[in-house]
């Protein structure tokens, strides 16, 4: 076999080697086996460099013996001259195509070598190298560029491991932030409503949501929506979607629903707005919960697949914030029925005081009234005395009456579940005693007056039927409690009676001061008082009361 024949290179897959250590290159001629021993005879046959090497040799070793022979003076001195020279000629030829091959095969791939290991200890990309630009050193230069595509994967790796830290730090700082934030609400905050659509603009941004909802459950179990953001990114608050509309399929069609549960087309086109399918969008659902209790909830409509789904750290944060809202709920709750507790707690305390000062001064009076009527009652008294002691002795009943009447008012305060349950038991109470038929109405789904203005309210109903009782001979009566705009509110109390003429009706001085107390209490708690009445017309009494102020709870 010629040497100077090209040479294949090939991967022997049967010799075992360390881990890590790259192929040995093995050729397929006979040369094979001392390529493997000598490593310097293995570089020389793949940079064709072995030939040159061979015949530059062979030209020196040529003039030598020439000079030799030259200089012993064997042979023709010009022949032997002629030889000389053409061996010189022909080694200085050899010496360049050795230098040329020696620079085109190992000088230079090892210069080129040189510089990529520069670039890849500096962490940049290097550019493969073919195997004839390589020369002797192509397995060295396939390595590296191995090592190179390896590096350069890990740092790509590495790369996208620090964006993705880097966004999870980023989120998780935004989250702490948020539930700073919902903190800091929750303590500084007096209208939970406000707190609430605050948050729901919040969650609806954090989930990257079409619309959302937020729901109250009310201490009977009635859910109230307090707010919704629709598809136009627009906050509607409660007064603004009274009436809720109901969709063809009996839901509620709140501005933040988007999710219909039948034809998403047709249902778009019947209700004249955006609907969405479920395999669009998907409803989450983040509750507000305080100690086990679901105490209300948003309602977030998000496109499939949302970007909380499989994130456990976005389930977590939404499971916080629904807790320390839920704080937020019970907490108002609870200052609620404080202030009320604490109402309770004053009317008592004067209800006592009634007890055991007036009443028993009123019921002295009774028993001395009662001692003087037994004395006139002797044939020798005069009739007139007789008379004034039984009006005296009315008088006196009708006053312990009342008293007692008002010990048992403030007895019994405004009921637990609120004003409508309150004025509903009076309506029935009145009902029971009288025999009349007496109905209570409301169109509000919730009362939201402080309890001053509650209690206020409850009173002039009561003194409207007890008038009602004493005075009207009435056979129907009706309560009627009306929720007007602006969160103003209209209680009505009206009969069919006797009515009356005047500003007062008939009796006499001193018994119906009620009205004036009417007029004070609704002056108590900024209302206005009107009373329309004519004889054989019935009675009107009309109280109106604007939206409470929540942050007071004066005026007791």
């Amino acid at each position: 076999m010629n040497p100077d024949q090209e040479q294949t290179v090939s991967i022997d897959p049967t010799r075992p080697r360390d881990a890590g250590e790259p192929p040995v290159a093995q050729t397929s001629g006979s040369w094979v086996g001392y390529a493997g021993r000598w490593p310097s005879l293995q570089i020389l046959l793949t940079g064709h460099l072995l030939l040159p090497i061979g015949l530059l040799g062979m030209s020196i070793l040529t003039s030598l013996v020439l000079v030799v022979l030259l200089f012993v003076g064997v042979g023709a001195a010009e022949t032997v001259q002629r030889l000389l020279l053409v061996s010189i000629v022909f080694a200085g030829l050899t010496m360049l195509v050795g230098m040329a091959r020696l620079r085109s095969q190992l000088l230079r791939p090892l210069a080129t070598l040189e510089d990529t290991v520069a670039q890849v200890c500096e962490g940049e990309p290097v550019v493969t190298q073919t195997p004839k630009q390589s020369g002797v050193l192509s397995v060295m230069a396939r390595g590296i560029d191995s090592l190179s595509e390896e590096l350069t994967d890990i740092y790509e790796d590495m790369e996208v491991r620090v964006a993705r830290q880097s966004s999870k730090l980023a989120q998780k700082t935004t989250s702490l932030q948020l539930l700073y934030d919902v903190a800091t609400g929750i303590n500084q905050s007096e209208n939970l409503d406000e707190l609430l659509l605050d948050y729901l603009r919040v969650l609806k941004q954090m989930l990257n949501g079409r619309s959302a909802s937020v729901h109250l459950v009310m201490p009977d179990g009635r859910v109230r929506v307090v707010g919704s953001i629709g598809l136009d990114n627009r906050l509607y608050r409660e007064r603004e979607m009274l009436p809720v509309k109901l969709c063809h399929c009996g839901i509620a069609l709140l501005p933040g629903n988007s999710l219909c549960e039948h034809d998403a087309v047709e249902c778009s086109r019947a209700n004249d707005r955006r609907m969405f399918g479920k395999d669009e969008i998907e409803r989450v659902t983040v509750s507000l919960w305080h100690h086990g209790d679901v105490l209300g909830f948003y309602h977030i409509y998000v496109d499939k697949p949302g970007i909380y789904s499989g994130r456990e750290d976005v389930l977590d944060i939404l499971n916080t914030i629904g807790s320390h809202l839920g704080m937020a709920v019970a907490k108002q709750r609870s200052d609620k029925e404080a202030r009320r507790l604490s109402i309770v707690k004053e009317r008592t305390a004067l209800a006592h005081e009634l007890h055991d000062s007036l009443a028993q001064t009123l019921a002295s009076l009774r028993f001395q009234v009662r001692m003087l009527e037994e004395t006139l009652e002797k044939p020798d008294q005069h009739p007139e005395a007789q008379q004034e002691t039984q009006r005296i002795r009315h008088g006196l009943d009708e006053a312990h009456l009342e008293l007692r009447e008002l010990i048992n008012s403030f007895r019994a305060p405004v009921d637990q579940r609120g004003l409508l349950a309150a004025l509903e038991k009076q309506v029935e109470r009145f009902q029971h005693e009288t025999g009349a038929h007496a109905v209570f109405q409301s169109d509000c789904r919730e009362v939201r007056m402080n309890s001053s203005q509650e209690l206020q309210a409850l009173r002039i109903v009561q003194e409207s039927l007890a008038n009602i009782r004493k005075h009207a001979k009435a056979q129907t009566v009706r309560v009627l409690l009306r929720c007007r705009g602006g969160g103003n509110y209209l209680l009505l109390v009206e009969d069919d009676g006797v009515g009356f003429e005047g500003a007062a009706p008939e009796g006499n001085p001193g018994e119906h001061i009620g009205l004036s107390i009417m007029e004070e209490r609704a002056r108590r708690v900024g209302g206005k008082l009107s009373i329309e009445s004519e004889p054989g017309e019935g009675t009107r009494v009309e109280l109106c009361i604007r939206q409470a102020d929540l942050k007071t709870d004066g005026g007791r």
